[in-house]
């Protein structure tokens, strides 16, 4: 798995974790995934068990790394017997119990008659850093429009605003790659504040013109004869692209704080 592909698996459990935390841990010796030839880091289903492991410790038992990692030794070397599964398992149990006290405690506010205002609306959690190996696509998927409207959770209607829009491009045959889905989501979630398909058009030309500086750089080192050209120029492109998101990233979010005077 990529680095990507296991904080997907782990944020619905820890929404607070980021690609820096990950590699903080590892940087600790808590977790060691191993390295492709290029240098990328690929996590099996142990090291996502373990780093599972230390997140649950630290959350639930409020332990220090250094404790957590002699904990991890001792069950490397057998002298101690308590597994990821009983931990999640208690992690899992810790959380069913706390949903169950808010739900409670709902139920109680709602029989009170408590007219206090509703919560504030919780913010979506914004990914860390972003990396080349985010960008990899390991398998291609096709979806047809039926599976891209269920996946997205979205109706007739809006899709085609978004085809309208040129937000989401049908490929051959008229299958879409699973990427429409990330984009129907986040479109979907800016119309709720307003922002319709047609507004979204600025992103997707500041994307393409994006796209079109960084193939410009991969494709001398694509049309080279050497017999590793494409995979290079596919790791360029995935370096770049990562580099160009991380900066969209910090100048919009320097503007934003310009603009509101903060």
């Amino acid at each position: 798995m990529s680095i990507g592909s296991v904080l997907d698996l782990l944020r619905p459990d820890f929404p607070d974790i980021t690609i820096s935390k990950i590699r903080f841990l590892e940087s600790e010796g808590l977790i060691r995934p191993e390295r492709t030839p290029s240098g990328y880091r690929r996590f099996s289903v142990a090291d996502y068990e373990r780093l599972r492991f230390v997140l649950t410790a630290q959350r639930d038992q409020y332990l220090p790394l250094k404790v957590i990692k002699e904990q991890l030794e001792a069950i490397d070397s057998g002298a101690a017997t308590l597994g990821v599964r009983e931990a999640r398992a208690r992690a899992h149990s810790h959380r069913g119990v706390a949903e169950a006290g808010q739900r409670a405690g709902s139920a109680r506010a709602d029989n009170d008659g408590d007219d206090s205002p509703a919560p504030p609306r919780r913010l979506g959690v914004v990914p860390g850093e972003i990396t080349p190996e985010e960008l990899r696509v390991d398998v291609a998927v096709r979806l047809t429009r039926a599976d891209l409207l269920a996946k997205a959770d979205i109706d007739d209607r809006f899709l085609d605003d978004l085809l309208r829009a040129g937000l989401i491009v049908p490929g051959v045959g008229g299958f879409f790659e699973s990427d429409a889905v990330t984009l129907a989501n986040a479109a979907k979630s800016m119309a709720e504040f307003g922002l319709e398909a047609r507004h979204l058009r600025a992103f997707k030309l500041a994307a393409d013109r994006e796209a079109a500086l960084v193939a410009q750089i991969a494709a001398p080192i694509a049309k080279s004869r050497d017999a590793d050209a494409r995979a290079r120029a596919e790791e360029t492109v995935r370096e770049l692209a990562a580099l160009s998101l991380n900066l969209h990233a910090a100048l919009v979010k320097a503007a934003v704080r310009a603009a509101l005077g903060s």
